[in-house]
């Protein structure tokens, strides 16, 4: 056979080993951290530490294809093991007021940031990542909504924009609503029940609601995972909005994602039939190293002068959405309280 003939030989894959290896590794170092600096939640840290990776280092060739793997598999996952946080009873014992109160927040969130984007003629895409981040539970919202939006990953500059703004006005919260809280002399129940309605993340919201004091941090979770427990029929309404736009072009995405099922699947489990406390905290560190890792994975995607020339446009935005989300829950708490 002539060498003109002869197959060439394969180019080898590289491994997606290192890259997840690494960023689970550094979830790990950012679980550590987080439990020696109060209020600084490992999520944070994670994609920070991404961010800094990416801007003073070049990274090599052979851990791309893991961290590629990490940003998406391992925040799927993660937000599945989110599920086992939420108790329907839990939820439930907030009453019927404080609950529309939470529907009224995450859907008047995401419309109202919907038309903002417009005005200040933002991206739709990018609107979209934003409002259900701020809107619902942050950058796992974020990352569940560019899975409906975007599962391609054409556009994946629009995910680290929408959770680098998410971490930026979500970690001024923390010291902004009981700032807010202490000046309108809100008793703590109320302020916690303000925090968990306004604030992005639920580690933000563990944050300031521990800073809050009293019976805050208590209600201020049980109102945040009533929040989470909100990214199920959004997931789903934006679905459904992808089929019908992608009808023309055959492209169908599933109406609800796989990752959506399963963490639902995971609430009906924490709910009816309760797992044994040890199973909980392991599932819980589980989580929280998942996200973590995928964290660190979007933040190595950052590049700081990319983000400079998005313009003042998305900040503003950002900006602009978590002063309405927060005004939408403090109205709603006064009121049903």
């Amino acid at each position: 056979m002539s060498l003109s003939t002869a197959a060439a030989p394969p180019v080898p894959r590289l491994s997606v080993w290192p890259g997840i290896v690494l960023s689970l590794a550094v979830a790990a170092v950012s679980i550590l951290a987080s439990t020696v600096l109060p209020g600084v939640s490992a999520l944070v840290i994670a994609i920070a530490v991404g961010i800094l990776t990416a801007n003073l280092t070049t990274l090599p060739r052979a851990l791309t294809p893991g961290l590629s793997v990490a940003a998406k598999k391992l925040l799927r996952a993660g937000i599945v093991l989110l599920g086992l946080q939420v108790v329907l009873g839990d939820l439930l014992a907030l009453g019927v007021p404080m609950l529309l109160v939470v529907v009224v927040v995450v859907a008047g969130g995401i419309l109202g940031t919907v038309l903002i984007g417009r005005a200040l003629g933002v991206e739709k895409g990018l609107t979209i990542l934003v409002a259900c981040g701020f809107s619902i539970c942050g950058a796992a919202a974020v990352a569940a909504a560019a899975g409906v939006t975007d599962p391609e990953e054409e556009h994946e500059e629009r995910t680290i924009t929408a959770i680098a703004l998410v971490v930026l006005c979500g970690t001024l919260m923390i010291a902004a609503v009981p700032a807010v809280a202490a000046l309108l002399r809100l008793e703590p129940e109320t302020a916690g029940l303000w925090a968990g309605a306004s604030i992005h993340e639920v580690a933000q919201v563990v944050a300031a609601g521990g800073a809050l004091g009293g019976a805050a941090l208590s209600v201020a979770v049980i109102v945040k995972l009533a929040r989470v427990l909100m990214l199920a029929p959004v997931m789903a309404v934006l679905s459904l909005q992808q089929r019908r736009e992608g009808a023309a072009d055959g492209k169908r995405p599933p109406l609800v994602p796989l990752f959506v099922l399963g963490f639902l699947a995971m609430v009906l489990v924490r709910s009816f039939v309760p797992p044994p406390g040890s199973v909980l905290e392991v599932g819980a560190l589980l989580q929280t190293s998942l996200l973590a890792g995928a964290m660190f994975a979007l933040g190595t995607g950052v590049k700081i002068r990319n983000l400079v020339q998005v313009g003042p446009r998305p900040l503003a935005l950002a900006a602009l959405s978590t002063l309405l989300v927060a005004a939408l829950a403090l109205a709603g708490v006064l009121l049903a309280a």
